[in-house]
């Protein structure tokens, strides 16, 4: 399994892909596309927390790393997916360095935070703490959406705050916040686009964007500006373009 942590601290490229649909045999084969990360989305699909550990089990047996997208910034849904076995977090609607703050200080144990220590998968059922307790130091990740309005006008505020791994682009919701509901490529919100990923270089955060579309130029596009965290497409694109591929024929 790949150190995502250390990739993104070094500014390498991470790129990886959403799982939706909590098939064991879709999670499977997505996990041998040699993504280097996969994360379980909870905001937008139906997927359960009972659900989510046998899916990051297979992600993590896969050697693939393990990440989850939350409903929200709620501390008590972050430590259940951490103690699913969850290495990675990613986290909607951040607005401001309160909401940063609130996130780690969720993740981590005290002293560091105030995460309640439990005995689950992540910590081999309380065989392994200790080494989780190590491999929660040097390998989990934090990722923060940028998808508000409220957010672009504190970016620098929130770039700031240490401990947050990278940052992830919500391009729809973050057109619905300026008043453009989906209009992505809108000049207003390409801008607003174009500032982010500017300022992040400036202050060396790495990031990137969701591409929602199956479409490997856009990651091309994507590798070629410079951004290094990256998620192409979903479990339900890559099926969906391939039953449009044959409608169309």
């Amino acid at each position: 399994m790949k150190n995502i942590k250390k990739r993104l601290k070094d500014r390498k490229t991470a790129i990886g892909s959403w799982i939706t649909i909590p098939d064991p045999i879709i999670v499977e084969m997505m996990a041998k596309s040699k993504f280097d990360w996969l994360a379980v989305d909870l905001e937008h699909s139906a997927i359960s927390i009972s659900s989510l550990q046998n899916i990051i089990r297979i992600i993590d047996l896969s050697g693939v790393f393990p990440m989850v997208r939350l409903t929200s910034n709620d501390s008590d849904q972050i430590k259940r997916v951490m103690d699913a076995g969850a290495m990675g977090i990613i986290i909607p609607m951040i607005k401001n360095a309160k909401d940063v703050k609130k996130a780690i200080n969720s993740i981590y144990y005290p002293p560091k935070g105030s995460r309640s220590v439990g005995l689950a998968r992540a910590q081999d059922y309380g065989e392994g703490l200790q080494g989780y307790l190590t491999k929660l130091k040097s390998q989990a990740v934090i990722i923060i959406q940028i998808e508000h309005i409220d957010a672009v006008d504190n970016l620098e505020e929130i770039f700031s705050i240490k401990g947050i791994d990278g940052y992830l682009i919500g391009p729809n919701d973050l057109s619905a916040s300026m008043g453009l509901p989906g209009e992505i490529n809108h000049p207003r919100v390409k801008r607003k686009i174009n500032y982010i990923n500017k300022k992040a270089k400036e202050m060396n955060v790495s990031g990137g964007q969701h591409i929602i579309e199956a479409d490997i130029k856009e990651l091309k596009k994507a590798l070629n500006s410079g951004t290094n965290f990256i998620g192409y497409s979903l479990d339900i694109k890559l099926f969906e373009k391939a039953l449009r591929e044959f409608k169309e024929r």
